[in-house]
């Protein structure tokens, strides 16, 4: 196989030398978001679970705290912190948000919170998908100039002989093997964390309810509260 791509390289011209340095850098290029997206959905998962412990802290600034510790990628902390700042009606005076309802703040607080996890989560998943989707096509390019060139130089030879066709033919097909090399793992990485992102945006979009209904009833009996003092 070594000596097949060595003889394959030597024959072969600028192109496809060009064609095999794209494989290459595809190849880099789909190891390096494979390994960057496991490390950043395996501490995802690890913030996900300790989101029961959120709510038993005390008060929601002490549930913010304790999951500040536990959520590395701060997504879910993000999520909370923009609650908890959308709930406190003072920051928005003399904005277009002073006369709403704090349900209505928090419902776009959070909605604009979960667009940047969403972004944040499926950032690299396009590029995985069109490297495993493109890859085999650069690879039997190569395989057709390979044999586009390999049939020249035999047909200025004169004679055509079955094993001078057979060799150049075969090194020429490595071209195709090393693009699905690199279109299989960027393919199944793809699916893996694909599945994965769905489950964290399902739980990302079901802790945002949460927040949304805890944060408009605490408002709801602080604002009570605070009416049936001044009466």
């Amino acid at each position: 196989m070594q000596n097949a791509i060595a003889h394959y390289w030597q024959q072969s011209d600028q192109f496809g030398h060009a064609i095999a340095y794209l494989l290459f850098i595809m190849s880099l290029a789909c190891w390096t978001l494979i390994l960057a997206k496991a490390w950043t959905f395996w501490r995802v998962r690890q913030a996900a679970g300790k989101l029961g412990s959120f709510w038993q802290a005390p008060s929601i600034n002490d549930a913010v705290t304790l999951l500040r510790f536990s959520d590395k990628e701060k997504l879910f902390v993000s999520l909370a912190q923009t609650a908890v700042d959308a709930a406190e009606p003072q920051q928005y005076f003399a904005t277009l948000c002073a006369d709403r309802d704090v349900s209505e703040v928090l419902t776009r607080a959070l909605r604009q919170a979960l667009q940047n996890a969403t972004i944040r989560l499926e950032n690299g998943l396009t590029s995985l998908a069109s490297i495993g989707a493109t890859a085999p096509f650069v690879g039997l390019l190569g395989t057709v100039w390979g044999i586009y060139h390999a049939l020249t130089n035999i047909s200025l030879e004169g004679a055509v002989q079955i094993d001078q066709l057979a060799g150049p033919v075969g090194e020429a097909l490595i071209m195709t093997a090393l693009g699905l090399m690199v279109a299989i793992p960027a393919v199944l990485a793809f699916n893996v964390f694909n599945r994965i992102n769905r489950i964290s945006l399902a739980e990302l979009d079901g802790f945002a309810h949460d927040l949304h209904v805890h944060l408009s009833r605490q408002r709801e009996q602080n604002s009570h509260r605070a009416s049936t003092q001044a009466s």
